[in-house]
């Protein structure tokens, strides 16, 4: 495919060169092009135009001639690249929601009758956590008769006294300033900042840690899907302390803006090579767990079950072996946008969340997950009573 990537960041960047390594046609468009060429590599040749994505004929115009249009930028720019898509005839993809209109529905939605029209397909949160967890969920929900919760539960730490954004920090700071969407008893709600903390076991090396609520899409499109009555996503990790201590001091609210000392902007692979050098960046770390309970009837009794997955990603260090200098969770999410691309539904038309794939897609995806150094494991446990076992968390 020729394949426009809008936004060549610490994600975009990496997934581009991934995009080109798969055979397609790529070339970049951002508002820095010198800066987009930093994270890029010298020796990288995929070309870089300046275009801001604020400006709907500016990206029509750069991206002229492309199948696929990426939006890698922020996700508030995402209804502009969906009308450029349209304009361009082209599928379009990105990796998360924004949710002003509505906090309970992507807006990417809004969309679904017009690329219908257009026979193209628009395929919203194809990232990580929204994206592969989705895919888990959904997985999970194949498994069951009946779904009754579901929790997600992400772990993001940075070994480093001063803060190193993992991701966009306008992205960081808008999640972190924005209420958790929490799906309970088949209804939507919005609860409080960093509430509702829990200790939660993830795999090891990490083990035990405490988590709270976060501001993440799944629930935006995870229960119009699939059944269930409970939803809810909660991350732990030194980075989310470190802003659950920001908001208790009352320095973190969307009045106050952006304070650049706290969301600095995320480090080209060259300054991240110069932090590990200098000891001021050790390691760092990202996972992700998926808990579904449910039942499966069976002729003589119904099984209560819980269905676990988990997903480890390389470290900073086993990045660094690679030859790589980016963060896990920039590394994570283009290696899991680049298999979405892979396995694009060019066939089908309108906007699809990863749980609306169709199955032998879904599978092809979470088989190639194994050959990007990611481990993942699923458990299924027999629950006693119709409540969750503790013991599985």
């Amino acid at each position: 495919m020729r394949i426009f990537v809008l936004g060549a960041g610490a994600t975009g960047s990496l997934l581009a060169q991934l995009l080109e390594r798969q055979g397609h046609t790529v070339w970049c468009g951002d508002r820095d092009p010198e800066r987009a060429r930093r994270f890029l590599g010298r020796r990288s040749t995929i070309p870089v135009t300046e275009v801001n994505a604020r400006n709907l004929r500016g990206i029509v115009k750069v991206a002229k001639g492309c199948q696929l249009i990426v939006n890698a930028s922020a996700s508030v720019f995402n209804e502009i690249v969906l009308r450029a898509a349209l304009r361009l005839r082209a599928h379009y993809m990105d990796l998360s929601s924004h949710l002003t209109r509505n906090p309970f529905k992507a807006e990417q939605f809004r969309y679904t009758k017009r690329f219908e029209e257009k026979s193209r397909a628009a395929l919203i949160n194809a990232g990580v956590a929204p994206g592969l967890t989705n895919l888990l969920v959904k997985r999970a929900a194949d498994m069951l008769d009946e779904l009754h919760s579901v929790r997600v539960r992400l772990y993001e730490s940075t070994e480093s006294e001063d803060p190193i954004s993992q991701w966009s920090p306008e992205v960081s700071f808008d999640e972190a300033v924005s209420h958790p969407r929490v799906y309970r008893k088949g209804k939507f709600q919005l609860a409080k900042r960093f509430s509702e903390i829990e200790p939660f076991r993830f795999l090891e090396p990490i083990g035990t840690r405490r988590v709270v609520l976060a501001a993440q899409d799944e629930v935006a499109t995870l229960p119009y899907f699939i059944p269930m009555q409970d939803l809810d996503v909660k991350i732990g990790g030194n980075e989310i302390d470190r802003l659950r201590r920001w908001h208790k001091q009352g320095k973190l609210s969307r009045s106050r803006g952006m304070a650049r000392q706290r969301f600095p902007q995320t480090f080209s692979p060259k300054r991240i090579a110069k932090l590990i050098r200098q000891g001021i960046l050790q390691n760092a770390r990202f996972a992700a767990a998926v808990l579904v309970t449910g039942v499966k009837h069976g002729k003589k009794e119904d099984q209560h079950l819980l269905i676990r997955s988990d997903c480890m990603f390389p470290t900073l260090y086993q990045i660094r072996q690679q030859g790589r200098f980016t963060t896990p969770i920039a590394y994570a999410t283009a290696h899991m946008a680049a298999l979405f691309a892979k396995f694009f539904p060019r066939e089908l038309a309108g906007v699809l969340a990863p749980e609306m794939l169709p199955p032998e897609t879904r599978r092809a995806i979470l088989s190639g997950i194994r050959n990007n150094s990611i481990r993942m494991t699923h458990k299924t446990t027999v629950l006693k009573h119709h409540s969750e076992d503790e013991e599985e968390i």
